[in-house]
């Protein structure tokens, strides 16, 4: 192991980042890793600023504005130099004493990915609900077989970005789509611990967005290199179904049925035959658009403002 990158998202944390920053140098300095600690501070509105650029020893990175969770950490994630990278929230919740525990399960099962398991949660009875609802619809949709992908608490190896680029919510999904892409991924229990300063930064509107990728990784993982296969296939259906409108129209008008009192079978057969028309070319479509997707280059969903590198002061 070369060494550990900690990328930790904030968003109006003035009240946890000196704290959660010493506890983070406190564990890695105890376990000898070689390491540097990332704060990508999400747009905060409050004294975070300040008080990152006064920590030591830290690379902070400001966004321009609030992004989101996902990007900030996809801002952290880019600009790790060592082979282990580790996520957490920073709020506090997440606890820096379980990062041994992740490289070490790592090592010992040979995995590229941990994922921290929450089970003993210290939040709000409507957080967890929200959180066990989503877990269910999760291990249905997209089958990752992990308990708590919600937890940010993770390791990484730096290899599992090589390719990959986060966007809306898709954070919480990262495992899924490591282990879409052929990474190893395990889990382990970690510790919870209540939030005791800021306020919590979830709400409904992260709850539908994260629904909306959910399903947008499981089209992507099963169709995302064959969009056709989908789209050609409900085509087909169609024009099936409007072939049989269409029998079924050409038998009432030869039986001398007045086609005045039964449009329905001439609409439906229109309707579907459109309907299929259409969603073969879309899925034509989609397949152009895919190869040209993994044909190119993708452009960044955010930009960064300033990254201030503060080295260890001298004793």
């Amino acid at each position: 192991m070369e060494g550990i990158s900690v990328v930790v998202p904030v968003f109006n944390e003035e009240g946890n980042v000196k704290e959660l920053h010493r506890e983070i140098y406190e564990v890695c300095t105890r376990e000898k890793y070689n390491f540097e600690i990332i704060f990508v501070d999400d747009g905060s509105k409050d004294k975070t600023p300040e008080l990152c650029k006064e920590l030591h020893p830290l690379k902070y990175i400001r966004m321009r504005k609030n992004f989101g969770q996902t990007a900030a950490m996809d801002a952290g994630i880019k600009a790790s130099k060592y082979d282990y990278i580790v996520t957490m929230d920073g709020d506090r919740q997440n606890d820096p004493a379980d990062i041994p525990k992740l490289v070490k399960y790592l090592e010992e099962n040979d995995l590229d990915i941990v994922s921290g398991w929450r089970k003993n949660r210290k939040d709000t009875v409507m957080k967890k609900f929200t959180s066990r609802v989503a877990n269910f619809l999760r291990g249905i949709i997209v089958k990752d077989n992990i308990h708590d992908s919600g937890c940010s608490l993770k390791i990484y190896k730096k290899e599992c970005f090589e390719h990959i680029n986060l966007y809306g919510e898709m954070h919480r999904f990262i495992p899924a789509l490591l282990r879409i892409k052929g990474f190893r991924v395990g889990e382990v229990v970690v510790n919870h611990r209540p939030r005791t300063a800021g306020v919590t930064k979830y709400n409904w509107k992260r709850t539908v967005k994260g629904f909306v990728d959910m399903i947008s990784l499981w089209f992507w993982s099963k169709y995302a290199v064959r969009p056709l296969h989908i789209l050609g296939a409900g085509g087909m259906i169609c024009l099936f179904l409007g072939g049989i409108c269409g029998v079924w129209s050409v038998v009432l008008f030869a039986i001398g049925r007045k086609m005045s009192s039964n449009l329905m079978p001439p609409l439906l057969t229109v309707f579907f035959i459109i309907t299929g028309l259409l969603m073969f070319v879309f899925g034509l479509m989609s397949d152009m658009m895919s190869k040209t997707y993994y044909g190119s280059g993708i452009d960044s969903s955010y930009s960064i403002k300033e990254v201030i590198e503060n080295q260890e002061e001298e004793a």
